[in-house]
């Protein structure tokens, strides 16, 4: 098998331009590995999905979808670990490893098949991969989306309701 392969670009590089806002972590840093807390079991990680908190969004804003995308997996499609809808907009925190949700919000299903966050696990020897955690928000309560939505479909819902979006962009490798 051979992981020789162009670099993907970033999908936010791509997308129609919108304002940005600020998302900080406590857990996770810009541009610098992920710890082993919030990679995958199945590379010896803990699963768990990080802090993350965010300011400045648009005055406008209703609600808040937080994604995390990796665009260096070998699929041609990406890998999505997490997207969580419905966030209400008065929600500028998540803890880490959440596991109780506001009321409304609910996650999609990963790439992983679940409906929760599915830590890092690119394939062993690869380049470092980058997880790109984004909020998104947005101009409605809710999106009009159910937990058996794919991401693909959450996303296009997002091309017509974010009004700004935040991102961190930690990496991750799993030595050959």
């Amino acid at each position: 098998m051979s992981l020789d392969r162009a670099v993907a670009p970033d999908p936010y590089d791509i997308l129609p331009p919108v304002p940005s806002f600020t998302v900080t972590s406590t857990d996770v840093t810009d541009g610098q590995p992920l710890d082993d807390l919030f990679v995958h079991t199945s590379v010896g990680g803990k699963n768990l999905s990080p802090q993350l908190a965010w300011s400045g969004f648009p005055a406008e804003t209703r609600g808040f979808v937080v994604t995390c995308f990796d665009p260096d997996a070998p699929t041609g499609s990406g890998f999505w670990h997490w997207v969580l809808v419905n966030l209400p907009a008065s929600v500028t925190e998540l803890e880490r490893g959440i596991e109780q949700l506001p009321e409304g919000a609910f996650c999609v299903r990963s790439d992983y098949g679940d409906n929760n966050y599915g830590g890092a696990a690119p394939p062993p020897g690869d380049r470092p991969h980058r997880y790109v955690f984004a909020v998104h928000a947005i101009d409605v309560d809710a999106l009009e989306v159910g937990p058996a939505a794919s991401p693909a479909y959450v996303g296009f819902n997002l091309a017509f309701h974010t009004l700004a979006r935040a991102t961190i962009r930690p990496t991750f490798q799993v030595r050959g």
